[in-house]
């Protein structure tokens, strides 16, 4: 019994997923922050769990409890 293929999101398709343009998910890349990314030879994939989890690891209940975690980094 075979594994079923692994579901991966191209650049367009995790920034759409996330809310976010392009551009900003490529920055994200660059300096770091974003979430986790694979590349496949020349193409830059995400995982739908990656995205999610990335998204849950940046909620905050307040600006002073994002202040106080942003500037721990």
């Amino acid at each position: 019994m075979t594994n079923p293929p692994m579901t991966v999101l191209n650049a367009d398709q995790a920034a759409m997923h996330l809310g976010l343009s392009k551009s900003t998910l490529a920055k994200l890349r660059l300096y770091g922050g974003g979430p986790a990314f694979s590349k496949l030879g020349r193409r830059v994939v995400y995982l739908p769990k990656d995205l999610d989890d990335w998204v849950n690891a940046n909620r905050f209940h307040s600006t002073a409890e994002y202040q106080t975690r942003s500037s721990g980094r």
